[in-house]
């Protein structure tokens, strides 16, 4: 099929070829864990150089992380301490993170024992990761000396089994659940009420479409929780870092309060970008309408609701918090460029949505989105003078 074209025709069941389009529509978002990823490489588009907002996020975890690591129980006598991080993607966070990680329990055993066991680090995403790149970035520990740990990738989706049971006795997920393993089913059936029609994610959708993806996020997470039950030894530590809201506000609401909502890259400027494109007659209203990104902020209610029904851990810490997307210098940096801050934020766009765009459209067709999104995001001066936050949920909880 031609890479130019959009793979969901219109109008639906009306011959051969569209209904066998549209089953390739519904094929990709059915096997989300095949394809989705963030963008790798090293280039402006990769996640490696637009990960701001994570890193952000991860700082702003780490003061809570380190108490975490602080509280947990050690293990006397393991040869090897196990740690997974789970959704690692690629990067220098994901690096930091593990360094970070082990050099905190490397001082606790020094402290306390005396002695300091081995480590072993799991890099676990999806097969579609990038983890050329991620191994490559271990050559900053250029022998087994000077790197901490010894590492391993684990490919797989993170609910589901990855580990023998017992395995690990540090789990850490960090800015990942909120990715779900799928789009619910009833969103991407044109004769439901969820039919998520004119938008590309859920935020202020009709309350079937948030319902769905609010059901979705609840069995994804229990999911992930029973998988890490199965794999984390009695008193073993599971450290959760994901977006997500405040219980105050209704899943409708996913980003809080306006200027959040004007500006986030899944809502506006994307929804305008893809009306660009069917305007202007390159993709047709099915083919807009059947992309939904798999992105669900939960709240903290809803997070330990699925703790509770899951059972096998004890909840030590639950809070949410709000970070800014970007620094005061920054922002008034854009406001004088305009054009660069299209940029940016089509980077961004880019590095996390790209390969699911591509195969809903195909390389050329999604590379005239991001287009359509730098462009809109470039005119639209009043925007650099919002302020956009991000909501994250951090959660420790130990192994019973």
């Amino acid at each position: 099929m031609d890479s130019a074209r959009p793979i969901c025709l219109a109008p639906m069941a009306e011959s051969v070829e569209h209904r066998y389009a549209a089953n390739r529509c519904q094929a990709w978002t059915r096997e989300l864990h095949r394809i989705l990823c963030m963008q790798g490489g090293e280039d402006d588009g990769s996640y490696a150089k637009n990960s701001e907002a994570p890193a952000s996020a991860v700082a702003l975890s780490k003061p809570l992380l380190e108490v975490a690591i602080r509280s947990m129980k050690l293990f006397a006598g393991e040869a090897s301490i196990r740690i997974a991080d789970l959704g690692c993607a690629t990067g220098h966070n994901t690096l930091s993170t593990m360094d970070f990680l082990v050099g905190s329990l490397r001082q606790r055993y020094e402290e306390e024992f005396g002695c300091v066991p081995e480590f072993e680090a799991f890099f676990s995403d999806l097969p579609s990761n990038d983890f050329n790149s991620l191994f490559r970035s271990l050559s900053v520990f250029p022998d087994k000396k000077k790197r901490p740990f010894y590492a391993a990738g684990v490919p797989g989706s993170f609910y589901d089994r990855l580990f023998p049971k017992g395995k690990l006795h540090l789990a850490v997920s960090l800015s990942a659940l909120h990715w779900l393993s799928q789009i619910p089913e009833s969103v991407l059936d044109r004769r439901s009420p969820a039919w998520n029609k004119g938008r590309a994610w859920i935020d202020g959708a009709k309350e079937e479409v948030v319902e769905a993806y609010a059901r979705q996020s609840s069995e994804d997470l229990k999911a992930f929780l029973r998988c890490r039950r199965e794999e984390i030894m009695e008193g073993g530590l599971l450290f959760l870092l994901m977006a997500g809201r405040p219980g105050s506000q209704p899943p409708a609401n996913q980003l809080g309060d306006p200027e959040s909502r004007a500006k986030h890259p899944f809502t506006g400027t994307m929804d305008q970008a893809w009306a660009d494109l069917l305007n202007e007659g390159l993709i047709d209203e099915e083919t807009r309408d059947s992309f939904n990104i798999p992105a669900y902020m939960r709240s903290t209610e809803e997070v330990r609701k699925a703790f509770e029904e899951c059972s096998g851990f004890e909840i030590q810490k639950l809070e949410f918090q709000r970070i800014v997307e970007h620094s005061k210098e920054k922002q008034e940096e854009w406001i004088k460029d305009p054009d660069s801050y299209g940029m940016a934020k089509a980077n961004l766009v880019r590095a996390t949505l790209k390969p699911i765009a591509e195969a809903h459209l195909g390389p050329a067709l999604s590379e005239e989105l991001f287009r359509r999104f730098q462009r809109r995001s470039s005119e639209d001066t009043t925007m650099l003078h919002k302020t956009c936050f991000y909501g994250v949920i951090a959660v420790w909880a130990v192994r019973k």
